[in-house]
C-alpha cells in the first residue's frame, strides 16, 4: 500500500504542476516525522529511524525527515517539485548535495543550515545556480566587524527569510490538513511509510484539486 501511495505522490507531482510556478526560484527545508520523544528510545522502524534535533522546537526526536524542494509561487503556497524523505539525523545540506546539487539556472533559498560558501561558489560557476541563506557569524569576528555590517546583514536576512517563508506556510498547511507530523500511534514500518506517503498523497489533492 505505501509503494502505491509513493508512486501516486510522484505522479501528481509530476503531472499537476501549476502554471503560476516559478522555475527559476526553489524554497528549500524540512520538517521531522515524529515518531517518540528523544527522551526515550525509538522503538518503531528501527531500520529506517534515527534520532535527530529540531531546532524549531528546540527538541530531540526520534523519527524520519520529510526534505522539499518547491517552486515559488506568487501569494500562493509553493509547490513541491521533489519530497525526500530520510532518518531524522540526515543533515540538509548533505540531502541538496546528494540529490539537488545537479540543478541548474536556479536560485534556491534554504536557512542557515544550507550555508557553504566554497560549495556554493562552485556551484555557481559550474551549474549557474546561487543558494541565498541568511547571514550566517563568521567564527573569530571581532565585536567591531560584527556591528559594522550588521544592518546590512539584517536585511539581507530579512529579505532570505520573507521569500523563503512560503516553504514554512506550506509545512504549517500539511501538519493542520493530515496531523503530518505526529506518527507516534504508528506500531510498524509498513504503518509508519503508510503514514507518509497516504498523507502527502492526500494533501497534494487537497492541493491541487481545491487551490
Amino acid at each position: 500500500m505505501s509503494e502505491a501511495f509513493r508512486l501516486l505522490t510522484e505522479s501528481l507531482l509530476r503531472t499537476h504542476q501549476p502554471e503560476d510556478c516559478f522555475h527559476d526560484v526553489s524554497l528549500l527545508d524540512s520538517l521531522p516525522i515524529i515518531t517518540c520523544s528523544g527522551k526515550r528510545v525509538g522503538k518503531v522502524a528501527p531500520e529506517l529511524t534515527e534520532k535527530g534535533y529540531c531546532s524549531t522546537k528546540s527538541m530531540y526526536y526520534y523519527g524520519l525527515k520529510l526534505h522539499a524542494l518547491a517552486f515559488r509561487r506568487e501569494k500562493q503556497l509553493p509547490f513541491p517539485e521533489q519530497m525526500l524523505i530520510t532518518s531524522a539525523s540526515e543533515n540538509d545540506l548533505n540531502v541538496f548535495r546528494n540529490a539537488w546539487s545537479n540543478i541548474s539556472n536556479r536560485t534556491f533559498f534554504g536557512d542557515k543550515i544550507y550555508h557553504d560558501h566554497d560549495f556554493f561558489e562552485c556551484l555557481s560557476s559550474t551549474q549557474n545556480a546561487v543558494m541565498m541563506t541568511p547571514v550566517k557569524g563568521i567564527k573569530g569576528q571581532s565585536e567591531w566587524e560584527k556591528q559594522h555590517d550588521k544592518a546590512a546583514n539584517d536585511l539581507f536576512s530579512q529579505a532570505v527569510s520573507k521569500v523563503r517563508q512560503p516553504i514554512e506556510g506550506f509545512f504549517h498547511w500539511l501538519i493542520e490538513k493530515t496531523d503530518f507530523q505526529r506518527a507516534s500511534k504508528v506500531r510498524s514500518t509498513k504503518g509508519l511509510l503508510v503514514h507518509v506517503f497516504g498523507k502527502l498523497a492526500a494533501a497534494l489533492i487537497y492541493l491541487i484539486f481545491n487551490p
